[in-house]
């Protein structure tokens, strides 16, 4: 047994979340958005079906992205704070487990919010009111819970894994890069 600190995973697991977040959150904008063009931020309430409904669209569609963006920041920032702690170990599973717990999360929320709560806008807002909500709750089905889940279940193995004396554990001495399990 070492003598070192002892291992906290949790400011790891807090800078995956906010940054899985974040990321998912572009991940929704850029594919969803942009690219397949399923849905605007409040397409459901105003349909862009004139030039400048597209432009207020557009203009909430930023707002969102400045938004996933300030997430992804702020998650970035404590990564760098969780990696320069000595108590933290530097655990590639438990970071990937975090940053899908936080996509998961990011969909789970935004999808109860924004689809059911608010009816801002639908997965996939061109599919009749029937194939809507089939998307809608496959999305927080697969994109929220199952994300979820995975994501707990990379962190808990990367807890159960960690050894104590390795590169990045307590008491590390070398270089935590040399550890990414």
């Amino acid at each position: 047994m070492s003598d070192g600190p002892k291992l906290r995973f949790g400011p790891l697991v807090s800078a995956g979340v906010v940054m899985g977040a974040g990321l998912g959150g572009f991940v929704d904008g850029i594919v969803l958005h942009q690219i397949l063009q399923w849905h605007n931020m409040l397409s459901a309430r105003t349909p862009p079906d004139t030039l400048v409904r597209m432009k207020v669209n557009m203009v909430w569609d930023g707002f969102f992205h400045a938004g996933v963006w300030t997430m992804t920041a702020i998650g970035l920032t404590m990564l760098f704070r969780a990696g320069a702690r000595r108590d933290v170990p530097w655990s590639g599973r438990a970071l990937l487990g975090a940053l899908i717990l936080g996509w998961g999360l990011f969909n789970l929320i935004e999808g109860i919010v924004d689809h059911h709560l608010l009816r801002l806008h639908h997965v996939y807002e061109y599919a009749s009111p029937g194939t809507q909500a089939m998307f809608d709750y496959g999305f927080l089905a697969v994109g929220g819970v199952l994300f979820i889940l995975i994501g707990r279940g990379l962190i808990a193995s990367a807890k159960r894994s960690w050894p104590a004396d390795s590169p990045g554990g307590a008491g590390k001495t070398t270089d935590q890069s040399a550890y990414l399990g």
